[in-house]
């Protein structure tokens, strides 16, 4: 059997646009199934469906309402005829006539003009003939493969289908699952403060939807899934509540109970310099500082490599906020969400297995409920912690290693009763293992908190001389490594380390000597 091959555009569904009539489909079927869907069920539908109309507009491309020709069939003057040989091509019948060969019985000739103006002969009538087996047309190429589109297109067309259905008035989403709004459970304003007191009683959550059901006694009729998705709706719409689960799990919590540095960005983390300056220009000496230190402010310059393990250099605000950064690596390594700004979860101590809340902030980069283990285990400016994903779904294992304390000479930061900074080396009892060149001990954090709020509307272009007067008068030749001035700039004020580098750089009192060491001009 002869087999027409065509195929689509190769950038079809990089470029396709998805039409009103597409979520028709999709909406279609929510009412059928009455269950809700999630982004990439719903993308599923609509890949088969295009490739269903696409495979049928292929068809009707290639035939033009012409027949496929076949020997065996009779052909008219003027008709349309699609032909079939080493390519696909369209003809119209300009002539016929009777066909002469003693050896074949009654038969006819047509000649065939194409659309490139050729002319050319064929015998029709013919009742046995090689030709005569040809069949419709099909579409063999990967273009039009379910699995091939999914696989190779799935994060960009979900993305669009995502949007498109977040401006379709007749859909409401749920922790990324889609239905019609016209199918909702009316929940009233009674079970939702039934809702509020039960999440109370429980601390402020976290609760699943059906334990949150369970106790409220909501109406339920035979379909319990779309009862569940409408109190989650309705929780979502209600400001006192908040869907704080990882992508998968819908979990509710009470806003008010949430803790404050996940209701509101920590100060220490709040960078508040925003001169614009070409971070592009730096992004070699970037990629020295920033390894190991992941400052979720050099986020669109994250050039470390992302993995299941990873060790950081933890700087002063997080210490100081109970934080981990958030850089596009880190965020890696935590849950994440479809549409939630806050995800709770499950931080594990991986020396003594201990578990603890913890709280991913999407918004500010920053991952809260560590201040308690800092503290305990009393990590440092400096310190590296060990962060590694977990077997167990919604848990993250934080580490500070193995080892016995010890005595290291360090570089010390508190408050003269001047309030000044004072940066000194000193002898230090070091519980964890650090980065030498970011470490500091800080013997009174009451005296560093005193300098946070005396320099919090100094220019950083002011402090920087400060800073690195400072750490000069540790060495004898004044030499001071830009990864060392990031990590005391910030002991004060946050600093992003691409920024650090902008101010070195247009400091003329300020002289670079190589390999990111400056000093002070004299």
């Amino acid at each position: 059997m002869m087999v027409i091959k065509n195929k689509l555009n190769e950038n079809y569904w990089e470029t396709i646009d998805i039409k009103d009539k597409d979520v028709e489909v999709l909406i279609n079927h929510l009412f059928e199934i009455e269950t809700p869907l999630n982004t990439n069920q719903l993308l599923e539908v609509f890949i088969k469906n295009r490739i269903s109309e696409e495979k049928e507009n292929l068809k009707k491309i290639s035939r033009g309402n012409a027949a496929i020709f076949k020997p065996s069939e009779d052909y008219q003057l003027n008709q349309k005829i699609l032909f079939i040989d080493s390519e696909v091509k369209n003809g119209v019948v300009i002539a016929k006539r009777k066909g002469n060969n003693p050896e074949i019985d009654n038969f006819d000739v047509i000649d065939v003009k194409f659309d490139d103006g050729r002319t050319k002969q064929y015998a029709c009538n013919l009742i046995e003939h090689k030709l005569n087996s040809v069949s419709e047309v099909e579409n063999l190429d990967e273009t039009l493969d379910f699995d091939f589109i999914y696989h190779n297109y799935k994060k960009t067309l979900s993305k669009k289908l995502g949007r498109v259905l977040e401006n379709n008035e007749d859909l409401v989403q749920i922790a990324g699952f889609w239905f019609p709004s016209s199918l909702l459970v009316d929940v009233n304003i009674g079970y939702l403060n039934l809702s509020e007191a039960v999440l109370e009683v429980a601390g402020g959550g976290p609760l699943t939807t059906k334990e949150i059901l369970e106790q409220i006694e909501l109406p339920t009729d035979a379909n319990s899934l779309l009862t569940e998705f409408s109190l989650n709706y309705a929780l979502q719409e209600d400001k006192r509540f908040d869907e704080v689960g990882p992508a998968g799990e819908t979990l509710w919590f009470l806003h008010r109970l949430e803790p404050e540095n996940v209701k509101q960005q920590p100060k220490h983390l709040i960078f508040s310099d925003l001169q614009t300056y070409e971070k592009e220009k730096y992004s070699e000496s970037l990629t020295q500082i920033n390894a190991g230190v992941f400052d979720e402010l050099e986020d669109d310059m994250d050039q470390n490599e992302c993995a299941t393990e990873v060790a950081i250099s933890i700087i002063y605000p997080h210490l100081a906020s109970g934080t981990l950064p958030l850089s596009k690596c880190l965020s890696d390594l935590f849950p994440t969400s479809y549409e939630a700004p806050r995800i709770r979860f499950t931080i594990v101590d991986g020396d003594t297995k201990q578990k603890f809340p913890g709280w991913v902030v999407r918004e500010h980069k920053y991952v809260y409920g560590l201040k308690d283990w800092y503290e305990n285990n009393s990590v440092l400016p400096g310190s590296t912690i060990f962060i590694k994903q977990s077997k167990t779904p919604g848990e993250v294992i934080v580490s500070i290693g193995k080892k016995r304390n010890t005595r290291e000479w360090v570089r010390t930061a508190d408050a003269t009763p001047e309030e000044q900074l004072n940066i000194s080396m000193n002898q230090q009892l070091i519980s964890t293992e650090f980065d030498d060149r970011m470490i500091i001990a800080i013997p009174s954090p009451q005296s560093i908190e005193v300098l946070w709020d005396k320099y919090k509307n100094y220019p950083l272009e002011k402090i920087l001389p400060i800073v690195i007067r400072e750490l000069a008068k540790l060495t004898p030749q004044g030499n001071v490594h830009a990864q060392e001035i990031y990590a005391v700039i910030n002991i004060i004020k946050r600093c992003p380390p691409s920024y650090t580098l902008y101010l070195l750089d247009k400091d003329e009192n300020i002289e670079h000597l190589g390999d990111l060491y400056y000093k002070i001009k004299h």
